[in-house]
């Protein structure tokens, strides 16, 4: 375990223990209590007590406390820089849901009746690190041993509580290689048109997780089966209704071998962009992925390098058939290393030769003075050499940097000779 997450873990059992001293009960809740039972690490331990939020300030102190999730019972508590942030939440009953995701009001509880308001039952076990004892109200342990992910209660309650759930039932299942329990399917079926009023924000953070795990084509078909994907991605429909096109995109996902959010929607996407990008201005937005970076308001940087993967790919998959100074400059960019994995990913998909991914895995591992040399020439050497700046200035300083590249020319006085011979053909 990473040392801060080893400090965070030692500072949760502190608090913990802080509580249990001060005659309340405190336990870790939710998912470090799974991922423990798994044998993973956890990124969070929440812990879940029955003092209130002003017993659990009074206790810590008001400095060392923020009241930022006060109205649901949570407290954050600070264990300073190397320890990080532990949330303190006081066992809970929501009392009614009215805008699909979040409880319109709590009613301070027990753990077991905590433990009835939580999503899914793996999700909803305690545990005790001081007597390392397990508390389990919902069958979650059952579960995890079965490998299946079940909501708590009624999944149509569960569901209509938060839809957001909907997309966490997918991810834990996917994530985990888990069945998904047949009634929750048959609920999130019934609700998968509800998945709107959850926030875009919310829906591209689960798609972020999905898809950045090495099992995202098990979340994908998933999507599918459940009709999230229609109410998702509508752009995909004709991609899923023709078998080849969705075969492929199906493995390429399931070959890509990077954890990247970027990459992975490239690949999924990659059908449903072509016409855009066989037909399109090459900087035009291609329309289907800009649609979707702007409805789930995505990054600058997401949105430029999913179009960016989705525009040159189909020239990785040949790369030893392109001009060296076209590969040049897409090998030399942020994202070419994904590039060629997306390239990768689609050929094997295809049943394609690998030679041309090959290739540019090669020539990307240059080093720099050969892939990425200085420039022989700049705007600046021109005016200095008399020519006046204008719409001709670019395409002369890329003509030489083909030269150069293609090394037909190798220093300063030999790029501004070949200026000289083609300045009025520029």
């Amino acid at each position: 375990m990473p040392p801060e997450l080893a400090a965070t873990r030692a500072f949760s059992i502190e608090v913990i223990q802080t509580l249990k001293k001060a005659g309340f009960q405190a336990l870790w809740a939710g998912g470090c209590v799974r991922d423990l039972l798994l044998g993973k690490e956890s990124k969070d331990f929440d812990v879940a007590t029955n003092a209130t939020p002003d017993q659990v300030r009074d206790l810590f102190g008001h400095e060392r406390t923020l009241p930022i999730g006060a109205s649901f019972g949570v407290i954050t508590v600070n264990g300073g820089r190397r320890r990080g942030q532990v949330e303190v939440a006081t066992f809970r009953t929501d009392v009614s849901y009215s805008d699909g995701r979040r409880p319109d009001a709590v009613r301070f509880s027990s753990a077991e009746e905590d433990a009835q308001r939580r999503d899914f039952t793996i999700n909803g076990m305690f545990y005790d690190p001081v007597e390392e004892k397990i508390l389990d109200f919902v069958g979650g342990r059952r579960d995890l041993k079965h490998g299946l992910v079940r909501s708590i209660g009624n999944p149509y309650l569960r569901f209509e509580e938060d839809k957001l759930r909907m997309l966490r039932a997918v991810r834990f299942s996917s994530t985990f290689a888990f069945d998904l329990e047949l009634a929750t399917q048959r609920a999130i079926r019934e609700f998968a048109s509800h998945i709107h009023v959850v926030s875009a924000e919310r829906i591209a953070a689960e798609m972020r997780r999905m898809m950045a795990d090495k099992h995202r084509m098990i979340a994908v078909r998933m999507l599918r089966d459940l009709t999230l994907l229609e109410e998702l991605l509508p752009e995909l429909n004709a991609v899923v209704g023709h078998a080849l096109r969705w075969s492929e995109t199906y493995q390429s996902l399931e070959s890509l071998r990077v954890a990247d959010f970027r990459a992975a929607m490239a690949l999924l996407l990659r059908y449903a962009c072509q016409h855009c990008i066989l037909n399109g201005a090459p900087l035009r937005p291609i329309e289907p992925a800009a649609q979707i970076a702007t409805r789930w308001k995505l990054t600058n940087d997401e949105a430029k390098t999913i179009q960016w993967l989705l525009r040159h790919e189909g020239q990785i998959g040949h790369a030893q058939e392109v001009a060296w100074p076209v590969l040049q400059r897409l090998l030399i960019e942020e994202p070419a290393p994904l590039l060629i994995e997306v390239g990768r990913a689609v050929q094997l998909a295809k049943r394609n030769s690998l030679q041309g991914v090959e290739y540019a895995q090669s020539r990307i591992e240059l080093p720099e003075e050969d892939l990425n040399p200085q420039p022989l020439l700049n705007g600046g050497d021109l005016i200095e050499a008399g020519y006046k700046p204008g719409p001709q200035f670019q395409r002369v300083l890329e003509a030489v940097r083909d030269e150069q590249l293609e090394r037909r020319i190798a220093t300063s006085a030999e790029a501004l000779a070949f200026v000289k011979d083609h300045w009025n053909q520029g």
